[in-house]
């Protein structure tokens, strides 16, 4: 694996979660900064997560917009500062080949390309895998099959984008197709599927392919690669009584069902996020409906299935603790989990944009902002996922609310919660002599650089980008980077492959 530098992208992906540690931590209040608004034509509704570049800029997707239509979508690049730039707009080939409609963002790869998935167009207009230059050259990797007749065997309409795995290769889930024996006759019952760098799918597990769909159906969150080589997600729904499902699956397509949410009334449980995986080895994440009062929860599952309600959302009056998270959580660098509401909180326009929470492992949680705060909803409203933490310490979201809320165009939003620069590394992992790449803040002039104590020989790329191959006697544990002004060390562990 080669670095490509300065124009290509990296980003930690699969079996560890994409959290890491700052050398300390500065208390203070949080700031929120409106970074961008959306107009339809450069993008409408923000897609999941933004993705950070080794240039420290952010890359994401727009599920709408775009120069093409209303209806197709863009990817784009936006700095700290909130300056943005459109690198595709989707549904600009004939029939959109292209693809359209991308539901979810995007993934760097090792190869320095990004990667996505669009969950409409493409040559049978089932969707698309795509990878995608810095620059916004793309390139369709795999179409999806179209029909909703039963015959996707391959699986259709992938709406949850795509992660590398530690073998390099691309794994994801696809709503619908997929040729399990049981499935119903919409075809709506869903596959896991992986896809080589050079654009080969295989199915890895066929949903409805037990007794009454008791696997589940309509898998739409993303996988996460778990630190024991498996991975780990979510159904929507399974088929009869509308229960849905947390699993593992090996990477030979073993699948074991971990968890069944049951329940009626308000307790019925819809909208399972997908999941991360923490430094307690634990697994995290939200549902968008159900609970004790309906609005939803977060719970944390043991990898061998024991799972744990947090917290139950609008357990307060006016649902000012929030309602509805739809897009899980991530884990910040003070080891606390953050993530959005949808709906819930209030503000002085009266209305429930949702919230920006902080929550500590143990269900404690604090409302760190509350959207539509400003006039017009211009600070945005209706967070469709967490935000992702930058290597300056800050926080980065969508929003698909937007300036005069009406149409919701979407914003890009910064929080500030004095958390200090960290690191991380891509890959999670590697075998002795394999090279690795550093991203953080402010790397130039940087002194040292150790793998869990073992001293490693290194090049300073950018003040954002260091590479450096893994040293002869080193094991697996945290990196630490020394710089002019500070030490920095990541939270989770790197894994020295045998």
């Amino acid at each position: 694996m080669k670095f490509a530098v300065p124009t290509s992208r990296l980003r930690s992906f699969g079996f560890l979660p994409l959290i890491f540690m700052a050398a300390s931590i500065v208390c203070s209040a949080q700031t929120y900064t409106t970074l961008f608004s959306f107009d339809q034509t450069n993008g409408w509704s923000p897609a999941g997560i933004p993705t950070q570049g080794i240039d420290g800029n952010f890359y994401g997707t727009t599920m709408f917009g775009g120069a093409e239509g209303s209806f197709d979508g863009t990817a784009f690049k936006i700095t700290p500062a909130g300056k943005q730039t459109v690198l595709h707009n989707f549904c600009s080939v004939a029939n959109c080949a292209d693809g359209d409609d991308p539901f979810w963002g995007l993934t760097l790869a090792t190869d320095g390309n990004f990667y996505g998935t669009a969950s409409a167009g493409g040559a049978n207009s089932g969707g698309t895998l795509f990878k995608m230059s810095s620059a916004g050259k793309l390139a369709v990797l795999y179409n999806f099959c179209g029909s909703s007749d039963g015959n996707c065997t391959d699986g259709g309409t992938p709406e949850g984008g795509v992660i590398q795995g530690i073998d390099g290769n691309f794994y994801g889930t696809a709503r619908s197709g997929g040729n399990g024996p049981l499935c119903f006759s919409n075809g709506y019952c869903g596959a896991i599927f992986k896809v080589t760098r050079t654009g080969t799918e295989s199915v890895l597990y066929n949903f409805c392919s037990q007794p009454n769909c008791t696997d589940g159906v309509e898998p739409i969150a993303p996988l996460v690669q778990g630190t024991d080589g498996n991975f780990y997600g979510s159904t929507s729904s399974a088929a009869g009584n509308e229960d849905p499902t947390i699993f593992k699956i090996t990477p030979a397509g073993k699948l074991t069902t971990l968890y069944t949410f049951t329940g009626t009334g308000l307790q019925q449980v819809s909208g399972v996020s997908g999941l991360i995986q923490a430094t307690d080895g634990n697994f995290y994440g939200t549902t968008a409906r159900g609970g004790t009062n309906g609005n939803g929860l977060a719970f944390k599952i043991t990898p061998g299935g024991t799972l744990t309600t947090l917290y139950n959302f609008c357990s307060v009056g006016g649902c000012l603790d929030g309602a509805d998270p739809l897009g899980g959580v991530i884990q910040g660098s003070d080891g606390n989990l953050y993530g959005t509401t949808s709906e819930g909180g209030a503000n002085a326009n009266g209305t429930n944009g949702g919230i920006l929470f902080r929550m500590t492992l143990s269900g404690a949680i604090t409302t760190l902002y509350t959207f539509c705060s400003k006039s017009n909803c211009a600070d945005g409203d209706f967070p469709p996922a967490p935000p992702v933490q930058g290597t300056d310490g800050n926080f980065y979201g969508f929003a698909q609310g937007g300036i005069g809320n009406e149409p919701l165009y979407g914003v890009v939003y910064k929080l500030s919660t004095g958390l200090a620069p960290f690191i991380k590394f891509l890959p999670a992992g590697g075998k002795v002599g394999s090279e690795v790449g550093i991203l953080g803040n402010g790397l130039t002039g940087t002194t040292s650089v150790t793998f869990n104590g073992t001293a490693a020989t290194f090049k300073v790329v950018s003040s954002t980008l260091i590479t450096v191959n893994v040293p002869t006697g080193a094991t697996s544990g945290v990196l630490q980077v020394v710089t002019p002004s500070r030490t920095l060390s990541s939270l989770v562990s790197f894994h020295v492959l045998p």
